[in-house]
C-alpha cells in the first residue's frame, strides 16, 4: 500500500496551533493563515500585525 505524503495543515499565525488549511481565514492586514478557532474568538490579525497596531506608551514617545 502506498503511503500518502500529503499534509493539509498550516500553522495558525495567531495561536501557533497546526490546523487544517481549508478551515482557516486570512489575516485582514497581511493575509497569513489564522485558524477557525481564533477567528470564532474574534481574532482578525496575526500576532505580528496585532503587535504593530498596539499604541506606544506616551512616556516612551518623549
Amino acid at each position: 500500500m502506498t503511503e500518502l505524503l500529503e499534509h493539509d495543515a498550516m500553522t495558525c499565525r495567531a495561536c501557533g496551533n497546526e490546523e487544517r488549511a481549508s478551515e482557516g481565514y486570512p489575516c485582514i492586514t497581511c493575509g497569513t493563515f489564522i485558524c477557525q478557532i481564533c477567528n470564532m474568538r474574534g481574532v482578525e490579525k496575526c500576532k505580528a500585525c496585532a503587535l504593530k497596531d498596539k499604541p506606544m506608551p506616551t512616556w516612551l514617545a518623549d
